[in-house]
């Protein structure tokens, strides 16, 4: 039963929040998923590296209403999450509580639910807000369902499938079960289909099986086929539970001297880090925003995404399973030592010290096999990892082989804090929580090697974490690649977080024995901002409203092979000016234009003069162009085939055009609709130069979920409806309800003839 409509929700702190009787009727009522950080004001009180938003406590109520005959012999209320700190309320019986914000975690609440009416109460406590290194969010930000079945069932995450054996004629997989609430001697049958044909019955309450599948059609980006699993639960014949979720077989392997391969072929990862914010709409991210963004990556080449840096939505590892990426899950940004969290701008101190590390000792265990069991089923999950940068220098672990360092993260640190204490935490301690970390997850899954992302390698090859790991990932360390290989043959290396510098992508793609690399970042994100007023971090390839940036095409350019060309430019006398893809300049200015391309060479011209043909080097050409009013257009041949990329000057702006994407109905039970908005001159050409204010409202059965720039300084609140574009475009998300049509209405303030409307 999805339970994600009409929450009572208040932003304060309640006394008795949790009881079944309280009058709740004034609080607002909200849909979930629900951020309320991106609902209020930014503000420089807030930490630059939760990108200036609040946080604070909140509670949410949910009355449910049930008839008797509905009421099943066992009930759990599951949250896939919530930031954090939560306490969790069933008709005023007191359930639990579950500190980390990114854990999915569920109560039995079979006693407690009655017939009628019944209330589930949440609080919500992220009173430290700057408790992160990245934008978190905070409430009930993903989706909450209640399962109800027959006393006999599946334990939660109860059904694994794992595969063991391909070859073109069959696989073989192998299935195992869990099941409680049976009583003694009671007799307990299990069915498993697959793709409703291939059939298996199995006996008793818990136990393994393996299921033949014929001629297998096997799982990969390029095409990631998935089959439907079923497993039933009888007792003496009659259904008591059932689970579905879909599957795909392939088979992994990594390899220290020949790199990874997927269903036996060498295949190198290209992949990129992803946060989980989506800006105005904050943590509470549709499957169709990531759809979005998961297109654009896999039309640039991408096949790989580690989730940076905890346990991701379940509907993003959905999408991963359905459109093909390869997935680095990873669990924690923190183990027991608390890293800095900067709160006035990057590297600015001093910091302050909130975060997981308080809960990590207790809640390790439980926070992990939670992860492993709930996402084992995807086929896109190729790799467990159990932190990130755990080992920063003096951030906060130490060691003697070094009396001064600065970390990655850390280049304001006072002299005295660089300083090797004997005081602090060794870093000799990581090996030993690396080895416990390894360990829980090989209880739950032995088919994918366990990783961590490592800031410091030099050191943690001397202390043993990197030995604890099954594979060992790099955080821009390439220069190690070559040396460690030799010092370490048996080792798998591979470039876990790295920057979009295409030099980069040369130490992998020149050298066998390195897997792949995944790029910071996928997309723009909140938090991790460099001072106010900028409230994002700009390491994305995609904005944060997910349009494509220049180096987005490079990046193209390195990992595809259809031939393509892609023209930026750049006042040279504007050092910190980004790469623009417009030609509106001063007459006699000199301009940098880039082209971005994989063909082996390219001929730009300017109103049909030749400025030459140039050889492309790691996807990029540039020229020096004296600006004139016109046509820029670069042409390339390959195998007979030519491909052109045209920039024209355009006037000023005196339309808004309006482009719908169109995502599949009620991908997660709401019907979102994205919205991307562009300025365009007379003649229809999109006007890049010129940036305009933009109010948006809508009619009809939906509601505005906002609107979204992109822009690292745009301080508007996101509640409001009028916002400035970013570069002449930005994206609104549209919330259409299943009863009728909506109609949307722009037009610029500044503008008014400017408008335009969309009916949906």
């Amino acid at each position: 039963m999805d339970l994600n409509s009409d929450w009572k929700f208040i932003r304060e702190d309640v006394p008795d929040g949790g009881y079944g009787g309280l009058e709740d009727s004034s609080w607002r009522t909200v849909n979930l998923p629900h951020d309320w950080s991106v609902e209020e004001p930014f503000d420089k009180k807030w930490a630059s590296g939760t990108g200036y938003l609040p946080g604070g406590i909140g509670w949410y109520r949910k009355h449910i209403f049930l008839a008797e005959e509905s009421i099943k012999e066992y009930c759990s209320l599951e949250f896939n999450g919530v930031y954090n700190n939560s306490q969790v309320w069933c008709n005023s019986n007191y359930l639990g509580k579950r500190p980390y914000g990114y854990s999915s975690f569920a109560y039995d609440i079979s006693e407690f639910l009655v017939p009628g009416e019944n209330v589930i109460a949440v609080r919500v406590n992220h009173k430290d807000i700057a408790d992160s290194r990245w934008f978190t969010g905070s409430g009930i930000y993903r989706d909450v369902t209640l399962r109800m079945t027959g006393r006999v069932h599946f334990i939660r995450h109860g059904v694994f499938v794992s595969t063991k054996e391909v070859n073109k004629e069959y696989a073989r997989l192998k299935i195992c079960w869990k099941t409680e609430g049976a009583k003694e001697n009671e007799k307990v049958t299990i069915r498993f289909s697959y793709q409703n044909h291939d059939v298996i019955q199995a006996e008793g309450i818990e136990g393994e099986t393996f299921l033949t599948v014929k001629n297998p059609k096997l799982w990969s980006p390029d095409d990631p086929i998935l089959s439907e699993v079923l497993a039933e639960v009888f007792v003496e014949g009659k259904k008591q539970d059932e689970i579905r979720f879909f599957y795909g077989i392939r088979t992994i392997e990594f390899d220290a001297e020949r790199g990874f391969f997927l269903n036996g072929v060498s295949t190198k990862l290209k992949g990129v880090c992803a946060h989980h914010d989506a800006g105005v709409l904050g943590a509470a991210v549709p499957k169709q925003v990531w759809a979005r963004r998961l297109r654009k990556w896999k039309e640039m080449g991408c096949n790989a995404i580690r989730m940076s840096h905890n346990p991701p939505d379940p509907k993003l590892l959905d999408l991963c399973d359905e459109m093909g990426f390869l997935v680095m899950d990873e669990a924690f940004d923190e183990w027991e030592g608390c890293k800095n969290k900067w709160w006035q701008g990057h590297n600015v101190y001093p910091p302050k010290h909130y975060g997981y590390s308080e809960d990590f000792p207790q809640w390790h265990e439980a926070d992990l096999k939670e992860l492993i069991e709930r996402d084992r089923n995807h086929p896109s999950v190729i790799l467990w990892s159990i932190g990130n940068e755990i080992d920063y220098p003096n951030d906060p672990y130490c060691h003697p082989s070094f009396q001064t360092m600065t970390g990655n993260n850390d280049a304001n640190k006072p002299e005295q804090e660089r300083r090797y204490d004997h005081f602090k935490p060794n870093a000799k301690r990581l090996e030993t929580l690396a080895k416990k970390l390894v360990k829980i997850v090989k209880q739950y899954d032995t088919t994918r090697p366990v990783t961590a992302a490592l800031a410091y390698p030099e050191l943690s090859n001397q202390t043993g974490l990197s030995d604890a790991l099954d594979i060992v990932g790099y955080n821009y360390k390439e220069h190690l690649y070559a040396n460690d290989h030799k010092t370490y043959p048996k080792r798998v290396i591979y470039g876990s977080e790295n920057s979009n510098d295409p030099i980069c992508w040369k130490a992998v793609s020149e050298k066998e024995f390195i897997s792949g690399q995944f790029l910071w970042t996928g997309v723009d994100f909140l938090g991790e901002a460099h001072g106010w007023p900028i409230r994002i971090s700009q390491a994305g390839i995609l904005t944060l409203a997910g349009f494509e940036k220049p180096m987005y095409y490079q990046r193209k350019a390195l990992w595809t092979d259809k031939p393509f060309v892609y023209l930026s430019t750049k006042k040279i006398d504007s050092r910190w000016q980004p790469e623009q893809a417009h030609w509106n300049f001063e007459n006699g200015q000199e301009i940098e234009v880039n082209c971005y391309t994989n063909c082996e060479k390219a001929e730009l011209f300017l109103n049909g003069k030749s400025f030459g043909v140039k050889s492309q080097e790691l996807g990029k050409i540039v020229w020096l162009v004296p600006y004139k009013t016109g046509e820029l257009s670069v042409t390339a041949n390959t195998n007979d085939q030519e491909v052109r990329y045209t920039l024209e000057t355009t006037k000023e702006p005196v339309t808004i055009l309006l482009h719908p994407i169109e995502e599949k109905r009620d991908m997660d039970r709401q019907d979102i609709v994205q919205v991307e908005l562009f300025l365009a001159d007379e003649k229809k050409r999109l006007v890049r130069h010129r940036d305009l204010l933009i109010n948006a409202s809508l009619c009809g059965d939906g509601v505005l979920l906002g609107m979204e720039s992109g822009s690292p300084t745009d301080l508007t609140p996101y509640c409001e409806h009028t916002h400035r574009t970013f570069n002449g475009q930005m994206i609104l998300y549209l919330r259409r309800n299943r009863i009728g049509g909506i109609k949307l209405r722009v037009f610029s303030p500044e503008q008014k003839e400017l408008m335009a409307e969309l009916e949906i």
